[in-house]
């Protein structure tokens, strides 16, 4: 239960308007949410917790520029292997009587060593294990990660790798205190120990989950120790209708994106809030770096038997021409996001196809021409093709099996949970199926690794199994490029080369979108749809 000191106000200190704030800042997660340990931040639902509950080396601001966190400042050496960071000396981590005092024991070097490899090993079975592949190994297989002392750590790599920087502000990378994790073992999901502005305070699995302020933040603005807020308060009603009831009952504080049973009722169909809210609601969007997209299984042996695999790269051209992307985006998604005729590589990141030149647009003839060069006419002969989805994306999905009827392919829907949709995509199992993919971290490369044939999945997010020399040839060249223009330009060869082989057609690219009471100050929001949380206050209305 929530104590009395969550009505306190905000100290005298703080600006006017936030002297009358409410210190509890409230929104729900439909998803749920399976664990409160970065090894497992692996979707957005745990991701928003375990921000407000650890910090890593560095941080990605609102602009997608790599700050530093609990690292002051870094050094990366000439040839680009070595990185070199100095820490912070004002850390300490969320005080338990159990291991650290009242206080809570300053971080060290070593807690990142013990940090990053338990991440790495094989025991600790993290799904975020692939962010240190670039990371050189000893003889014994442990990363090669030195603390020199307590205040510098130096990480080697096995080559130059330009995201890594990038890749070390994901959660997998956030800090855990090393005795903590020993003690509790699988119990720290639920009991997590961090450094971040807000400390573990409750959490009834399924009901509601509660954060509250660390006194002891290292990061202070104008003068005033961050957070603002009290306390944290999630959650877990699964209805998104009913959600969308408390969030405007004022019971909620914040929902992020929309769902079709309220689409309508809450924006135009040009995607702006509709009158009868913009008093009492605040919208904001931006360009989302997730690209949602259809992916083809072109490995027929992975597949069960009697599944037809698209393995004709003129079929999967005709698939991507088919259906009209911008008459999609307007009637089911109310304009909110933007056709996907160009690459994989979303708007937003270098190497991006901004003018739609290696991508598909609506062109029926030439879908048509296609299946009648893969001995198709009118897509008579053609096997029924089934893609598997969620019920979440049916309408976007019957949309375009209705589309590509009229040119003569005929699609199966195979409506899975969103566990097993993801469980049969890992291990090869569908032949075509939705998928879509938030950067992790802001570069291109995060995409690209898609398709590189050393990512098959189930080792990696290669879930098409598309391979190809000249590729994996133009993957390695950007990896040695340390020029970011020149990379870039490789960067979008290689989108060129996937979108000519089609091992995917790209439905579109997202957008961020925030819905907030109009008394929520301080919350910002980037292109990948982090939750910060350590500046916002509330006034009153």
């Amino acid at each position: 239960m929530l104590s009395s000191s969550l009505l306190l106000i905000l100290t005298a200190c703080q600006p006017a308007e936030r002297e009358n704030a409410d210190l509890v800042f409230r929104y729900n997660e439909a998803a749920g949410i399976s664990s409160l340990d970065p090894a497992f931040a692996r979707n957005l639902s745990n991701i928003w917790a375990v921000s407000q509950l650890f910090n890593g080396l560095v941080e990605l601001n609102d602009q997608m520029v790599v700050q530093p966190s609990l690292a002051k400042r870094w050094e990366i050496d000439e040839d680009g292997t070595l990185y070199r960071f100095f820490l912070r000396q004002d850390v300490r981590f969320h005080h338990d009587l159990s291991f650290s005092g009242s206080m809570g024991r300053p971080i060290r070097a070593s807690d990142f060593i013990y940090s990053f490899g338990r991440i790495a090993d094989p025991q600790t079975a993290s799904p975020g294990a692939w962010v240190f592949n670039e990371v050189a190994r000893r003889a014994d297989g442990k990363l090669q990660i030195e603390a020199p002392n307590d205040s510098v750590l130096e990480i080697r790599l096995n080559r130059p790798f330009p995201p890594f920087l990038g890749i070390l502000t994901m959660p997998y990378c956030a800090l855990v205190m090393p005795e903590a994790v020993r003690e509790l073992g699988q119990d720290y999901r639920r009991q997590p120990i961090g450094t971040g502005p807000f400390r573990f305070q409750y959490w009834k699995e399924g009901v509601k989950l509660v954060l509250r302020r660390n006194p002891f933040y290292f990061e202070e603005e104008d003068g005033q120790r961050l957070p603002y807020l009290e306390a944290v308060s999630i959650s877990f009603i699964i209805d998104k209708q009913a959600a969308f009831l408390e969030f405007l009952k004022g019971k909620l504080d914040f929902m992020s994106g929309i769902d079709p049973s309220y689409k309508d009722e809450l924006l135009t169909p040009e995607g702006e809030l509709n009158a009868a809210y913009t008093a009492q609601i605040r919208l904001t969007t931006q360009p989302y770096l997730n690209t949602e997209y259809l992916g083809f299984m072109l490995n027929p042996a992975s597949l069960d038997k009697g599944a037809f695999a698209v393995t004709d790269k003129k079929i999967r051209q005709a698939i991507n021409y088919g259906f009209d992307r911008a008459k999609m985006i307007r009637f089911l998604r109310n304009n909110m996001g933007s056709p996907g005729t160009g690459g994989i590589i979303p708007r937003g990141l270098p190497g991006a196809d901004t003018l739609g030149r290696i991508g598909y647009g609506y062109d029926p003839k030439q879908a048509r021409r296609l299946l009648e060069e893969a001995g198709y006419p009118e897509g008579q002969g053609l096997p029924e093709i089934t893609l598997s989805t969620t019920a979440e994306y049916l309408d976007v999905n019957k949309f375009i099996q209705h589309e590509l009827s009229r040119i003569g392919i005929k699609l199966k829907m195979d409506v899975n949970p969103p566990a097993a949709l993801k469980e049969l995509k890992a291990r090869a199992k569908l032949p075509f199926f939705r998928a879509s993919w938030i950067a992790d971290y802001p570069d291109a490369e995060n995409y690209l690794s898609l398709f590189h044939s050393a990512n098959f999945c189930p080792d990696g997010p290669n879930y098409a199994h598309y391979a190809s020399q000249q590729f994996d040839e133009l993957y390695a060249a950007a990896m040695k490029e340390a020029d970011a223009a020149r990379r870039a330009e490789i960067y979008y060869k290689m989108d060129s080369l996937v979108m000519e082989d089609a091992p995917v057609v790209i439905l579109y690219y997202d957008e961020v979108m925030r819905f907030t009471g109009k008394n929520i100050r301080g919350l910002g929001s980037n292109p990948i749809n982090q939750l910060n949380l350590k500046r916002v206050y509330k006034v009153r209305d």
